[in-house]
């Protein structure tokens, strides 16, 4: 038997990337129950190389006419909807096993908070005794909506850390219920009773995160495994689609940098992590304090071939030549870049600064200390002009980083979110509010979203020729566009595929590529070699086309 479970539900969505689904939070939930003797479980049901192919939900079914497929060239995206991890039923009946009284459910994203119920009345069934709770941003965002489901009895607002070890007692009766920070529920006369989120202010005093309890040989990444870590919390920046910002409940709050070095450690040390993910906001943004952290990091860790990443993005204005210096000799091998758009109109919109100056600085600190970019990029946002993001992507063509293209999603609690509420612009379901769902349809089409998705995928690969290949395309897209493609081409497989079947793959793309440049029509091809045409917008494959040839004839 075990006191508490902490529960990641399994997700549905057209992909999964696992090494952005460690379960630190519930880890770092779990250290100070621990701590406080109960005794703790996580059931991470993504931590499961079972994914099933299920039908797009409903309300998801228009987007058949985007993710038309299966597409095996570089320029492919989605194409099956699938449930990633394990079913509920069964992480219900493993929950059902270990008998808790108390049981946390993540539910981080609003857009899989149907997952996350359907969990919930899974550990029901199996374990009824037992009281449910749900943590995580979609019912600090939207706890009233949370709270009408039965098969949950609170949820906590905010910081788990700074909960849950009061929520176990209360649950026992031996503190009143609405003392716990953080805490929502439905009183017996119905009403709703909701405290602040609860936040930690001194992050220092949080003991270590409990990832032992982590399924550590799922998260590897190569032969060793993989960790994440946040060195903070919130953001002093206020921008718009963000949920935690610098007006919202969360507030900015830095680990001292020897309590993230002894994260580290024991990632490192005693679990043999190579492979670091930082998921803070802005970890870079004190420069003294990341000098010093990059410094140790330097010093305790040399020669053990640690690799280094901030994958929720960079601001540029925080990276000068010291700082990438620094970043290299620590173990960064790419700088993954927020530059948001280069659009002054949209950027004010979002309450972004315009950091194209320190964007191009930090590619060229980058160049110069052997590091790999990616630029991130937003699209699709209300009021953004689908033609000023071709423009973005244009701007990046001749940069030395991949091109990253986020499609707006509405964030509950964000300053966006309640923008498209007033204007109309929220999908009808929860579910349709991620990315990949294409959930707004304003200024930017979805069309228009989909077709600027395809073409960071074209300039990607684009990217990827070297001067002879490229010159060979762009001579051959001087040419007229001959009036008959060609219906099939030769393909030798993909994923896990060989060097020559890779190789296969690269000159299908360079024939499509060229087609796309001659013509303006994105073409997929289908596992069997055939041609088809994909449905985008030709006024904006036309604007990049025209644009690109002109950066590069």
């Amino acid at each position: 038997m075990t006191d508490i479970v902490l529960v990641q539900p399994p997700i549905r969505d057209f992909y999964l990337t696992a090494k952005r689904t460690i379960p630190y939070g519930l880890a770092c939930i779990a250290s100070p129950l621990l701590q406080e003797g109960w005794s703790v479980e996580i059931v991470d049901a993504l931590a499961s190389k079972k994914s099933q192919k299920i039908e797009i939900p409903p309300e998801m079914s228009s987007l058949r006419e985007f993710y038309a497929g299966p597409d095996i060239s570089p320029f492919c995206m989605f194409f099956d909807f699938r449930r990633f991890g394990l079913d509920p039923e069964s992480v219900g009946e493993r929950v059902g096993r270990s008998a808790p009284f108390l049981v946390g459910v993540s539910s981080l994203f609003s857009a899989y908070a149907e997952e996350a119920l359907e969990t919930a009345e899974s550990i029901r069934k199996h374990c009824p005794g037992a009281a449910i709770v749900f943590g995580g941003h979609h019912p600090t965002a939207m706890p009233e909506e949370v709270l009408r489901h039965e098969c949950v009895d609170f949820v906590i607002r905010g910081e788990g850390e700074g909960a849950m070890a009061f929520l176990a007692p209360a649950i026992r009766g031996e503190v009143p219920m609405e003392s716990v920070p953080g805490i929502g529920f439905r009183t017996a006369g119905g009403k709703l009773f909701l405290n602040p989120p609860a936040v930690v202010a001194d992050l220092d005093r949080v003991p270590l995160p409990a990832s032992d309890l982590i399924d550590q040989t799922f998260y590897q990444r190569g032969p060793k495994p993989s960790a994440v870590i946040t060195a903070g919390r919130g953001c002093p920046i206020g921008c718009s689609y963000c949920s935690i910002g610098c007006s919202s409940w969360c507030g900015f709050r830095m680990k001292s940098a020897p309590r993230v070095l002894e994260e580290i450690r024991r990632a490192v040390l005693d679990r043999g992590a190579r492979f670091i993910d930082f998921e803070d906001e802005n970890i870079s943004l004190q420069k003294g304090w990341f000098l010093g952290l990059l410094g140790e990091i330097e010093a305790q860790f040399q020669g053990l071939g640690l690799e280094l990443r901030a994958m929720n993005g960079l601001y540029p204005p925080s990276l000068d030549e010291e700082v990438i210096c620094a970043m290299e000799r620590a173990g960064f091998k790419t700088l993954n870049l927020s530059l948001c758009t280069t659009d002054r109109a949209q950027l004010k919109r979002f309450g972004r600064p315009d950091v194209r100056e320190d964007f191009e600085r930090a590619l060229s600190f980058a160049r110069k200390f052997g590091l790999g970019a990616v630029a991130y990029i937003i699209v699709g946002a209300p009021g953004q002009d689908p033609m000023q993001s071709v423009i973005d992507l244009i701007y990046l063509a001749d940069k030395e980083a991949i091109v990253g293209v986020s499609v707006f999603y509405p964030s509950p609690g964000s300053l966006d979110f309640t923008r498209c509420a007033a204007l109309g612009l929220l999908p009808e379901t929860l579910s349709r509010l991620r990315a990949t769902a294409l959930p707004i349809s304003d200024t930017t089409s979805r069309q228009d979203s989909i077709t600027l998705l395809r073409l960071s995928r074209i300039l990607n690969f684009f990217k990827s020729l070297d001067p002879i290949e490229r010159e060979a395309v762009l001579r051959v897209a001087a040419k007229p566009c001959p009036q008959a493609i060609p219906e099939r081409l030769p393909v030798a497989g993909r994923g896990g595929e060989t060097k020559t079947q890779a190789a296969s793959r690269r000159e299908a793309g360079k024939t499509l590529l060229r087609i796309f440049l001659q013509s303006g029509a994105i073409y997929g091809l289908s596992p069997d070699g055939r041609i088809f045409r994909h449905c985008v917008s030709e006024a904006l494959c036309g604007e990049f086309r025209g644009r690109l040839l002109r950066v590069f004839q």
